[in-house]
Protein backbone atom coordinates (compact mmCIF):
# COMPACT_ATOMS: atom_id res chain seq x y z
CA UNK A 1 0.00 0.00 0.00
CA UNK A 2 1.13 3.56 -0.66
CA UNK A 3 1.15 4.67 2.95
CA UNK A 4 4.06 7.09 2.77
CA UNK A 5 3.41 9.55 -0.04
CA UNK A 6 3.69 12.62 2.19
CA UNK A 7 6.87 11.34 3.80
CA UNK A 8 8.35 10.51 0.41
CA UNK A 9 7.33 13.89 -0.98
CA UNK A 10 9.20 15.62 1.79
CA UNK A 11 12.36 13.53 1.71
CA UNK A 12 12.96 12.89 -1.97
CA UNK A 13 14.12 15.22 -4.74
CA UNK A 14 11.61 17.93 -5.77
CA UNK A 15 9.45 16.88 -8.69
CA UNK A 16 9.28 19.32 -11.63
CA UNK A 17 5.79 20.42 -12.53
CA UNK A 18 6.12 19.43 -16.18
CA UNK A 19 6.39 15.79 -15.15
CA UNK A 20 2.61 15.61 -14.82
CA UNK A 21 2.32 16.04 -18.62
CA UNK A 22 2.46 12.25 -19.32
CA UNK A 23 -0.38 11.71 -16.82
CA UNK A 24 -2.50 14.44 -18.43
CA UNK A 25 -1.67 13.06 -21.86
CA UNK A 26 -2.69 9.54 -20.88
CA UNK A 27 -5.96 10.73 -19.31
CA UNK A 28 -6.62 12.83 -22.40
CA UNK A 29 -6.07 9.85 -24.69
CA UNK A 30 -8.25 7.59 -22.52
CA UNK A 31 -10.96 10.25 -22.80
CA UNK A 32 -10.64 11.07 -26.50
CA UNK A 33 -9.10 7.96 -28.07
CA UNK A 34 -12.26 5.81 -28.30
CA UNK A 35 -14.10 8.77 -29.90
CA UNK A 36 -11.57 10.58 -32.13
CA UNK A 37 -9.31 7.73 -33.26
CA UNK A 38 -10.98 4.47 -32.17
CA UNK A 39 -9.10 2.16 -34.57
CA UNK A 40 -5.68 3.43 -33.47
CA UNK A 41 -6.64 3.41 -29.81
CA UNK A 42 -8.06 -0.10 -29.86
CA UNK A 43 -4.87 -1.52 -31.31
CA UNK A 44 -2.32 0.65 -29.49
CA UNK A 45 -3.68 1.57 -26.04
CA UNK A 46 -1.38 -1.00 -24.42
CA UNK A 47 1.71 0.50 -26.05
CA UNK A 48 0.66 4.05 -25.21
CA UNK A 49 -0.06 3.32 -21.53
CA UNK A 50 3.08 1.27 -20.96
CA UNK A 51 5.33 3.73 -22.82
CA UNK A 52 4.11 6.74 -20.86
CA UNK A 53 4.36 4.82 -17.57
CA UNK A 54 7.91 3.69 -18.33
CA UNK A 55 8.86 7.22 -19.40
CA UNK A 56 7.95 8.63 -15.99
CA UNK A 57 9.52 5.64 -14.26
CA UNK A 58 12.79 6.21 -16.13
CA UNK A 59 12.82 9.88 -15.14
CA UNK A 60 12.45 8.96 -11.47
CA UNK A 61 15.18 6.33 -11.64
CA UNK A 62 17.78 8.11 -13.77
CA UNK A 63 17.08 11.86 -13.54
CA UNK A 64 15.79 12.14 -9.97
CA UNK A 65 17.68 9.03 -8.82
CA UNK A 66 14.62 8.20 -6.72
CA UNK A 67 13.89 4.50 -6.30
CA UNK A 68 11.60 4.85 -3.28
CA UNK A 69 8.50 6.16 -5.01
CA UNK A 70 8.75 3.70 -7.96
CA UNK A 71 9.14 0.74 -5.58
CA UNK A 72 6.14 1.80 -3.50
CA UNK A 73 4.13 2.35 -6.67
CA UNK A 74 5.15 -1.01 -8.12
CA UNK A 75 4.09 -2.76 -4.91
CA UNK A 76 0.74 -0.95 -4.94
CA UNK A 77 0.17 -1.68 -8.63
CA UNK A 78 1.07 -5.37 -8.23
CA UNK A 79 -1.42 -5.78 -5.38
CA UNK A 80 -4.07 -3.89 -7.36
CA UNK A 81 -3.57 -5.90 -10.57
CA UNK A 82 -3.43 -9.28 -8.82
CA UNK A 83 -6.56 -8.63 -6.75
CA UNK A 84 -8.59 -7.27 -9.65
CA UNK A 85 -7.48 -10.08 -11.99
CA UNK A 86 -8.21 -12.76 -9.41
CA UNK A 87 -11.67 -11.40 -8.66
CA UNK A 88 -12.40 -11.07 -12.38
CA UNK A 89 -11.50 -14.69 -13.07
CA UNK A 90 -13.40 -15.99 -10.03
CA UNK A 91 -16.53 -13.98 -10.84
CA UNK A 92 -16.30 -14.98 -14.50
CA UNK A 93 -16.93 -18.59 -13.51
CA UNK A 94 -20.06 -17.74 -11.51
CA UNK A 95 -23.13 -17.45 -13.73
CA UNK A 96 -26.04 -15.69 -12.04
CA UNK A 97 -29.26 -15.56 -14.03
CA UNK A 98 -32.37 -13.67 -12.96
CA UNK A 99 -35.73 -14.60 -14.44
CA UNK A 100 -37.76 -11.45 -13.85
CA UNK A 101 -39.31 -8.52 -15.61
CA UNK A 102 -36.78 -5.73 -16.09
CA UNK A 103 -38.76 -3.01 -14.35
CA UNK A 104 -37.23 0.11 -12.85
CA UNK A 105 -38.12 -1.21 -9.40
CA UNK A 106 -36.34 -4.51 -10.11
CA UNK A 107 -33.24 -2.64 -11.29
CA UNK A 108 -33.20 -0.49 -8.18
CA UNK A 109 -33.61 -3.57 -6.00
CA UNK A 110 -30.68 -5.28 -7.74
CA UNK A 111 -28.26 -2.35 -7.35
CA UNK A 112 -29.41 -1.89 -3.73
CA UNK A 113 -28.58 -5.54 -3.06
CA UNK A 114 -25.23 -4.88 -4.73
CA UNK A 115 -24.66 -1.91 -2.40
CA UNK A 116 -25.12 -4.18 0.62
CA UNK A 117 -23.03 -6.98 -0.92
CA UNK A 118 -20.21 -4.52 -1.63
CA UNK A 119 -19.53 -4.27 2.10
CA UNK A 120 -18.96 -8.02 2.32
CA UNK A 121 -17.03 -8.86 -0.86
CA UNK A 122 -15.87 -5.35 -1.75
CA UNK A 123 -17.04 -3.04 -4.50
CA UNK A 124 -14.89 -4.92 -7.00
CA UNK A 125 -16.27 -8.33 -6.02
CA UNK A 126 -19.88 -7.13 -5.99
CA UNK A 127 -19.46 -5.36 -9.33
CA UNK A 128 -17.98 -8.39 -11.05
CA UNK A 129 -20.61 -10.74 -9.62
CA UNK A 130 -23.61 -8.61 -10.58
CA UNK A 131 -22.76 -6.61 -13.71
CA UNK A 132 -23.34 -9.49 -16.13
CA UNK A 133 -26.71 -10.57 -14.64
CA UNK A 134 -27.68 -6.90 -14.52
CA UNK A 135 -26.96 -6.58 -18.24
CA UNK A 136 -28.78 -9.82 -19.05
CA UNK A 137 -31.80 -8.73 -17.03
CA UNK A 138 -32.08 -5.55 -19.11
CA UNK A 139 -30.98 -7.08 -22.39
CA UNK A 140 -33.90 -5.58 -24.41
CA UNK A 141 -33.76 -2.16 -22.78
CA UNK A 142 -30.13 -1.74 -21.79
CA UNK A 143 -28.83 1.82 -21.95
CA UNK A 144 -25.50 3.36 -20.91
CA UNK A 145 -27.04 5.32 -18.01
CA UNK A 146 -27.98 2.02 -16.35
CA UNK A 147 -24.33 0.95 -16.32
CA UNK A 148 -23.28 4.38 -15.05
CA UNK A 149 -25.68 4.20 -12.09
CA UNK A 150 -24.47 0.67 -11.43
CA UNK A 151 -20.97 2.17 -11.14
CA UNK A 152 -22.24 4.97 -8.89
CA UNK A 153 -24.05 2.64 -6.49
CA UNK A 154 -22.45 -0.82 -6.55
CA UNK A 155 -18.89 0.02 -7.59
CA UNK A 156 -18.48 2.97 -5.22
CA UNK A 157 -21.08 4.32 -2.78
CA UNK A 158 -22.17 0.86 -1.68
CA UNK A 159 -18.83 0.01 -0.08
CA UNK A 160 -18.93 2.70 2.59
CA UNK A 161 -19.78 0.60 5.63
CA UNK A 162 -16.80 -1.71 6.17
CA UNK A 163 -13.06 -1.69 5.44
CA UNK A 164 -13.73 -4.55 3.02
CA UNK A 165 -15.97 -2.30 0.98
CA UNK A 166 -13.50 0.06 -0.68
CA UNK A 167 -9.67 0.27 -0.84
CA UNK A 168 -9.39 3.66 0.96
CA UNK A 169 -11.29 2.34 3.97
CA UNK A 170 -9.15 -0.79 4.01
CA UNK A 171 -6.05 1.40 4.12
CA UNK A 172 -7.54 3.16 7.14
CA UNK A 173 -8.18 -0.19 8.82
CA UNK A 174 -4.61 -1.33 8.23
CA UNK A 175 -3.35 1.92 9.68
CA UNK A 176 -5.37 1.55 12.89
CA UNK A 177 -8.96 2.71 12.30
CA UNK A 178 -11.21 0.21 14.15
CA UNK A 179 -12.97 -2.29 11.87
CA UNK A 180 -16.50 -1.22 12.86
CA UNK A 181 -15.71 2.51 12.87
CA UNK A 182 -17.14 2.97 9.37
CA UNK A 183 -20.36 1.14 10.22
CA UNK A 184 -20.76 3.21 13.37
CA UNK A 185 -20.02 6.64 11.91
CA UNK A 186 -20.90 6.37 8.21
CA UNK A 187 -24.14 4.35 8.32
CA UNK A 188 -26.53 7.31 7.99
CA UNK A 189 -24.49 8.98 5.21
CA UNK A 190 -24.45 5.59 3.45
CA UNK A 191 -28.24 5.29 3.74
CA UNK A 192 -28.65 8.85 2.47
CA UNK A 193 -26.31 8.32 -0.50
CA UNK A 194 -27.86 4.99 -1.53
CA UNK A 195 -31.44 6.30 -1.24
CA UNK A 196 -30.71 9.43 -3.27
CA UNK A 197 -28.79 7.55 -5.97
CA UNK A 198 -31.44 4.82 -6.19
CA UNK A 199 -34.20 7.46 -6.40
CA UNK A 200 -32.39 9.28 -9.22
CA UNK A 201 -31.86 5.94 -10.99
CA UNK A 202 -35.52 4.95 -10.58
CA UNK A 203 -36.82 8.25 -11.95
CA UNK A 204 -34.48 8.08 -14.92
CA UNK A 205 -35.19 4.40 -15.59
CA UNK A 206 -38.93 5.02 -15.67
CA UNK A 207 -38.41 7.04 -18.83
CA UNK A 208 -36.83 4.09 -20.63
CA UNK A 209 -39.68 2.93 -22.89
CA UNK A 210 -37.71 1.02 -25.51
CA UNK A 211 -39.13 -2.54 -25.51
CA UNK A 212 -39.83 -1.94 -21.84
CA UNK A 213 -40.31 -4.93 -19.56
CA UNK A 214 -39.91 -7.38 -22.45
CA UNK A 215 -38.24 -10.59 -21.24
CA UNK A 216 -36.05 -12.72 -23.43
CA UNK A 217 -38.05 -15.28 -25.45
CA UNK A 218 -36.35 -18.29 -23.89
CA UNK A 219 -37.49 -17.38 -20.37
CA UNK A 220 -40.98 -16.01 -21.05
CA UNK A 221 -42.78 -19.07 -19.68
CA UNK A 222 -40.64 -19.13 -16.54
CA UNK A 223 -41.24 -15.45 -15.84
CA UNK A 224 -44.97 -15.93 -16.20
CA UNK A 225 -44.81 -18.56 -13.48
CA UNK A 226 -42.62 -16.74 -10.93
CA UNK A 227 -39.61 -14.54 -10.40
CA UNK A 228 -36.51 -16.57 -9.63
CA UNK A 229 -32.77 -16.68 -9.97
CA UNK A 230 -30.20 -19.44 -10.12
CA UNK A 231 -26.43 -19.76 -9.91
CA UNK A 232 -24.13 -21.96 -11.95
CA UNK A 233 -20.51 -22.39 -10.84
CA UNK A 234 -21.11 -22.27 -7.10
CA UNK A 235 -17.75 -23.92 -6.48
CA UNK A 236 -16.09 -20.63 -7.43
CA UNK A 237 -17.67 -19.02 -4.38
CA UNK A 238 -15.15 -20.99 -2.30
CA UNK A 239 -12.22 -19.63 -4.28
CA UNK A 240 -13.75 -16.16 -4.21
CA UNK A 241 -13.83 -16.34 -0.40
CA UNK A 242 -10.15 -17.33 -0.36
CA UNK A 243 -9.22 -14.40 -2.62
CA UNK A 244 -11.09 -11.94 -0.41
CA UNK A 245 -9.83 -13.48 2.82
CA UNK A 246 -6.24 -13.25 1.60
CA UNK A 247 -6.57 -9.45 1.58
CA UNK A 248 -6.02 -9.52 5.35
CA UNK A 249 -2.63 -11.20 4.99
CA UNK A 250 -0.69 -7.97 5.22
CA UNK A 251 2.77 -8.29 6.83
CA UNK A 252 2.44 -4.76 8.21
CA UNK A 253 -0.50 -5.94 10.33
CA UNK A 254 0.04 -9.67 10.88
CA UNK A 255 3.44 -10.40 12.42
CA UNK A 256 5.47 -13.33 11.14
CA UNK A 257 4.17 -13.40 7.57
CA UNK A 258 6.84 -13.78 4.88
CA UNK A 259 7.51 -10.50 3.13
CA UNK A 260 9.99 -8.48 1.12
CA UNK A 261 11.73 -5.92 3.35
CA UNK A 262 12.83 -2.62 1.84
CA UNK A 263 13.78 0.62 3.55
CA UNK A 264 11.84 -0.19 6.69
CA UNK A 265 8.75 -1.31 4.77
CA UNK A 266 7.24 -4.77 4.46
CA UNK A 267 5.88 -5.67 1.04
CA UNK A 268 3.53 -8.60 0.75
CA UNK A 269 3.89 -11.45 -1.72
CA UNK A 270 2.19 -14.34 0.10
CA UNK A 271 -1.19 -12.64 -0.33
CA UNK A 272 -0.65 -12.24 -4.06
CA UNK A 273 0.56 -15.85 -4.48
CA UNK A 274 -2.57 -17.14 -2.73
CA UNK A 275 -4.85 -14.94 -4.83
CA UNK A 276 -3.22 -15.94 -8.12
CA UNK A 277 -3.30 -19.62 -7.14
CA UNK A 278 -6.99 -19.37 -6.30
CA UNK A 279 -7.61 -17.58 -9.60
CA UNK A 280 -5.82 -20.34 -11.50
CA UNK A 281 -7.90 -22.98 -9.70
CA UNK A 282 -11.03 -20.99 -10.52
CA UNK A 283 -10.27 -20.93 -14.22
CA UNK A 284 -8.96 -24.48 -14.38
CA UNK A 285 -11.98 -26.02 -12.67
CA UNK A 286 -14.69 -23.53 -13.58
CA UNK A 287 -17.99 -24.68 -14.99
CA UNK A 288 -17.79 -24.47 -18.78
CA UNK A 289 -21.47 -23.60 -18.79
CA UNK A 290 -20.85 -20.64 -16.49
CA UNK A 291 -17.91 -19.39 -18.56
CA UNK A 292 -19.90 -19.70 -21.77
CA UNK A 293 -22.94 -18.04 -20.22
CA UNK A 294 -20.83 -15.10 -19.12
CA UNK A 295 -19.08 -15.02 -22.53
CA UNK A 296 -15.88 -14.98 -20.49
CA UNK A 297 -12.70 -13.67 -22.09
CA UNK A 298 -9.62 -11.84 -20.85
CA UNK A 299 -9.97 -8.66 -22.91
CA UNK A 300 -11.64 -6.50 -20.20
CA UNK A 301 -9.11 -7.37 -17.51
CA UNK A 302 -6.17 -6.91 -19.88
CA UNK A 303 -7.45 -3.45 -20.77
CA UNK A 304 -7.64 -2.52 -17.10
CA UNK A 305 -4.23 -4.00 -16.23
CA UNK A 306 -2.40 -2.21 -19.06
CA UNK A 307 -4.15 1.15 -18.70
CA UNK A 308 -3.71 1.24 -14.95
CA UNK A 309 -0.02 0.41 -15.32
CA UNK A 310 0.29 3.70 -17.14
CA UNK A 311 -2.02 5.49 -14.70
CA UNK A 312 -0.20 4.29 -11.57
CA UNK A 313 3.25 5.34 -12.77
CA UNK A 314 2.32 8.56 -14.55
CA UNK A 315 0.32 9.78 -11.55
CA UNK A 316 3.34 9.54 -9.23
CA UNK A 317 4.34 13.19 -9.86
CA UNK A 318 0.73 14.39 -9.44
CA UNK A 319 0.41 12.63 -6.10
CA UNK A 320 3.81 13.82 -4.92
CA UNK A 321 3.20 17.42 -5.97
CA UNK A 322 -0.18 17.47 -4.26
CA UNK A 323 1.44 16.06 -1.10
CA UNK A 324 4.13 18.76 -1.16
CA UNK A 325 1.56 21.53 -1.48
CA UNK A 326 -0.84 20.10 1.08
CA UNK A 327 1.87 19.49 3.68
CA UNK A 328 3.14 23.08 3.60
CA UNK A 329 2.80 24.71 7.07
CA UNK A 330 1.01 27.79 5.71
CA UNK A 331 -1.96 25.63 4.72
CA UNK A 332 -2.49 24.12 8.20
CA UNK A 333 -5.15 26.70 9.13
CA UNK A 334 -7.25 25.62 6.16
CA UNK A 335 -7.36 21.95 7.16
CA UNK A 336 -11.00 21.77 8.15
CA UNK A 337 -13.66 19.13 7.55
CA UNK A 338 -15.06 21.17 4.65
CA UNK A 339 -11.63 21.52 3.05
CA UNK A 340 -10.79 17.85 3.49
CA UNK A 341 -14.11 16.72 1.99
CA UNK A 342 -13.70 18.74 -1.19
CA UNK A 343 -9.93 18.37 -1.53
CA UNK A 344 -10.00 14.61 -0.95
CA UNK A 345 -13.00 14.27 -3.22
CA UNK A 346 -11.55 16.34 -6.05
CA UNK A 347 -8.38 14.26 -6.18
CA UNK A 348 -10.19 10.95 -5.59
CA UNK A 349 -12.25 11.49 -8.71
CA UNK A 350 -9.25 11.90 -11.00
CA UNK A 351 -6.48 10.06 -9.16
CA UNK A 352 -6.65 6.70 -7.45
CA UNK A 353 -8.77 7.24 -4.32
CA UNK A 354 -6.71 4.90 -2.10
CA UNK A 355 -3.43 6.90 -2.01
CA UNK A 356 -5.50 10.11 -1.92
CA UNK A 357 -7.09 8.87 1.32
CA UNK A 358 -3.65 8.06 2.73
CA UNK A 359 -2.34 11.50 1.75
CA UNK A 360 -5.09 13.48 3.42
CA UNK A 361 -5.21 11.27 6.50
CA UNK A 362 -1.50 11.97 6.98
CA UNK A 363 -2.09 15.68 6.37
CA UNK A 364 -4.99 15.91 8.85
CA UNK A 365 -3.05 14.02 11.54
CA UNK A 366 0.03 16.19 11.01
CA UNK A 367 -2.03 19.24 11.97
CA UNK A 368 -2.41 17.74 15.46
CA UNK A 369 1.19 16.47 15.62
CA UNK A 370 -0.01 12.89 15.36
CA UNK A 371 1.94 10.22 13.47
CA UNK A 372 0.05 8.30 10.78
CA UNK A 373 2.46 5.37 11.14
CA UNK A 374 1.33 4.79 14.75
CA UNK A 375 -1.65 2.46 15.13
CA UNK A 376 -2.47 3.92 18.55
CA UNK A 377 -2.46 7.51 17.31
CA UNK A 378 -4.57 6.63 14.25
CA UNK A 379 -7.09 4.96 16.56
CA UNK A 380 -7.13 8.04 18.80
CA UNK A 381 -7.56 10.26 15.75
CA UNK A 382 -10.50 8.13 14.57
CA UNK A 383 -12.21 8.28 17.97
CA UNK A 384 -11.61 11.99 18.62
CA UNK A 385 -8.86 13.55 20.72
CA UNK A 386 -10.03 13.80 24.30
CA UNK A 387 -13.32 15.69 24.62
CA UNK A 388 -12.86 17.33 21.21
CA UNK A 389 -14.38 15.17 18.45
CA UNK A 390 -12.92 17.31 15.67
CA UNK A 391 -10.48 14.65 14.46
CA UNK A 392 -13.32 12.14 14.20
CA UNK A 393 -15.19 14.64 12.01
CA UNK A 394 -12.11 15.13 9.83
CA UNK A 395 -11.79 11.39 9.29
CA UNK A 396 -15.48 11.15 8.41
CA UNK A 397 -15.01 13.85 5.76
CA UNK A 398 -11.95 12.11 4.29
CA UNK A 399 -13.66 8.70 4.26
CA UNK A 400 -16.89 9.94 2.69
CA UNK A 401 -15.12 11.92 -0.01
CA UNK A 402 -12.60 9.25 -1.00
CA UNK A 403 -15.35 6.63 -1.47
CA UNK A 404 -18.17 8.69 -2.96
CA UNK A 405 -16.05 10.81 -5.31
CA UNK A 406 -14.36 7.65 -6.61
CA UNK A 407 -17.40 7.33 -8.88
CA UNK A 408 -16.85 10.72 -10.52
CA UNK A 409 -14.72 9.36 -13.40
CA UNK A 410 -13.83 5.99 -14.86
CA UNK A 411 -10.42 6.09 -13.17
CA UNK A 412 -11.45 7.18 -9.66
CA UNK A 413 -11.82 3.57 -8.48
CA UNK A 414 -10.62 0.29 -9.97
CA UNK A 415 -14.06 -1.35 -10.51
CA UNK A 416 -15.31 1.60 -12.60
CA UNK A 417 -13.14 0.85 -15.60
CA UNK A 418 -13.67 -2.87 -15.18
CA UNK A 419 -17.46 -2.49 -15.36
CA UNK A 420 -17.09 -0.19 -18.38
CA UNK A 421 -14.88 -2.75 -20.16
CA UNK A 422 -17.30 -5.62 -19.45
CA UNK A 423 -20.25 -3.54 -20.67
CA UNK A 424 -18.43 -2.63 -23.86
CA UNK A 425 -17.49 -6.26 -24.45
CA UNK A 426 -21.23 -7.01 -24.25
CA UNK A 427 -21.86 -4.51 -27.05
CA UNK A 428 -23.02 -1.53 -24.96
CA UNK A 429 -21.76 1.82 -26.26
CA UNK A 430 -20.51 3.44 -23.07
CA UNK A 431 -20.00 7.22 -22.82
CA UNK A 432 -16.51 8.57 -23.29
CA UNK A 433 -14.48 9.81 -20.33
CA UNK A 434 -15.75 13.39 -20.57
CA UNK A 435 -19.26 12.37 -21.58
CA UNK A 436 -19.41 10.25 -18.41
CA UNK A 437 -18.42 13.29 -16.35
CA UNK A 438 -20.56 15.95 -18.05
CA UNK A 439 -23.65 13.86 -18.85
CA UNK A 440 -23.86 11.87 -15.62
CA UNK A 441 -21.42 12.77 -12.84
CA UNK A 442 -22.07 16.52 -12.83
CA UNK A 443 -25.87 16.55 -13.28
CA UNK A 444 -26.69 13.46 -11.18
CA UNK A 445 -23.83 12.61 -8.81
CA UNK A 446 -22.50 16.05 -7.93
CA UNK A 447 -25.77 17.44 -6.47
CA UNK A 448 -25.96 14.39 -4.20
CA UNK A 449 -22.35 14.88 -3.13
CA UNK A 450 -23.09 18.55 -2.36
CA UNK A 451 -26.17 17.63 -0.33
CA UNK A 452 -24.25 15.01 1.66
CA UNK A 453 -21.50 17.55 2.33
CA UNK A 454 -24.02 20.16 3.50
CA UNK A 455 -26.00 17.84 5.76
CA UNK A 456 -23.28 15.51 7.04
CA UNK A 457 -20.03 17.47 7.01
CA UNK A 458 -21.10 21.12 7.22
CA UNK A 459 -24.24 20.99 9.40
CA UNK A 460 -23.36 17.72 11.15
CA UNK A 461 -27.00 16.55 11.10
CA UNK A 462 -26.00 12.89 10.79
Amino acid sequence: MLFNFILLAQTQHPVPGYLIIPFLLLIGMIASGPVLFPHFWEHNYKKVAVTLGLLVLAYYLFALQDVHMPIHTLAEYASFAVLLSSLYIAAGGIYININARATPLMNVALVAIGAVLANIVGTTGASLLLIRPFIRLNIHRIKPYQIVFFIFIVSNAGGLLTPLGDPPLFIGFLKGVPFFWTLQHLFMPWVLAIILLCLAFFLLDRRNKEKEFTPRPEVVSKIEEKTEFYITGKRNLFWLAIIIGAIFLDPNVVEGLPHIAYDGNKFSFLREVIQLSAAFACFRFSSKTALAGNQFNFHPILEVVFLFFGIFFTMMPALQLSAEVASSPQYAQYITANFLYWATGSLSGFLDNAPTYANFLSLAMAKYDMAQNSVVEVRNFANGTGTDPITLILLEAISLASVLFGAFTYIGNGPNFMVKAIAESAGIKMPSFFAYVFRFSIPFLLPILVLIWFLVVHLRLF
